[in-house]
């Protein structure tokens, strides 16, 4: 889920929409992949006078708090400009672990940095061999998988899921919002 701020890493990703998160669940159970984390996954992108988004990168802290009431505690995150590798995506990524998510939020703030984009889901963090997966629920919009990881331990977690290759894509969010939209005739929600 988050790595040391060390020099970055190129993370590889695809995503996919989910019809049916019981049996997507019951399917990585059946194939041993373990669970990491259950609860919410708050983000706050921030950004100045859009300097990051022109250059096409993301300054992010995410809050985890777990369903079960253990403390809250967040990832300072860094994105560089995305690509595509082969069938995924890829960007390089730099994370921290913070223990006061909202104190970081304040210093990013003092600096002059601003919320540029909220994002609010209920996830499922799995871990099957060396892809991680994770579940998002929105406020209002398809339940998405991502998997990530190494693109052996991709496609291997894409077999377990049960799900047809052809529907992970190597595409970010806004990708699916809009894939939602057109489908449905309704507005996303990402952030209550």
């Amino acid at each position: 889920m988050s790595r040391p701020a060390t020099a970055p890493v190129d993370e590889l990703e695809v995503k996919a929409r989910v019809e049916d998160p019981d049996a997507l669940r019951a399917a990585l159970v059946r194939a041993g992949a373990v669970l990491e984390f259950r609860g919410d996954m708050l983000d706050r992108r921030f950004d100045r006078a859009a300097k990051l988004a022109d250059r096409d990168e993301v300054l992010r802290v995410r809050v985890f708090r777990e369903g079960d009431g253990a403390p809250a505690y967040g990832v300072l995150g860094w994105k560089g400009p995305h690509a595509k590798q082969g069938r995924y995506r890829c960007r390089a990524e730099a994370e921290t672990r913070v223990g006061d998510p909202e104190g970081v939020v304040t210093i990013l703030e003092r600096l002059g940095f601003a919320v540029s984009l909220r994002i609010d889901r209920r996830v499922e963090v799995y871990r099957l061999g060396d892809a991680v997966l994770r579940l998002e629920w929105y406020p209002e919009m398809d339940v998405l998988l991502e998997v990530e990881g190494e693109p052996a331990g991709i496609e291997r977690a894409i077999a377990a899921t049960g799900l047809a290759r052809e529907r992970f894509v190597a595409e970010s969010l806004p990708y699916f919002v809009a894939a939602f939209e057109r489908r449905t005739g309704r507005s996303a929600v990402l952030a209550r």
